[in-house]
């Protein structure tokens, strides 16, 4: 399986619409790619400002698939400018115990 890291800094007055438009992109997600098996929004306790999220595909040519998407398309296009930063990872699921 092929995990997502994301990590997203909000400018501080956009981040009601942020959190709206990222629930709707990880709702798309899962409802639409079947390559797209988890998509976790965490937001920070301490900072309104700052979102995690944690999302798992088949493998790397889903999350391309992801990308190409109209739906993330759409997302992307629309928060760039509320974002002070955003830090994307890749990696590969090594064992999941539960």
């Amino acid at each position: 399986m092929h995990v997502v890291t994301v990590t997203f800094v909000v400018k501080p007055d956009h981040i009601a619409v942020f959190d709206a438009a990222m629930i709707r992109q990880a709702e798309n997600s899962l409802r639409l790619e079947s390559g797209c098996h988890r998509f976790d929004v965490c937001k920070a306790p301490d900072d309104p400002t700052r979102t995690f999220l944690y999302e798992i595909y088949t493998d790397a040519t889903a999350f391309r698939a992801h990308l190409a998407s109209d739906h993330f398309k759409s997302f992307d296009a629309t928060v760039q400018s509320w974002l002070a930063t955003k830090t994307v990872e890749q990696w590969n699921l090594s064992a999941s115990p539960h």
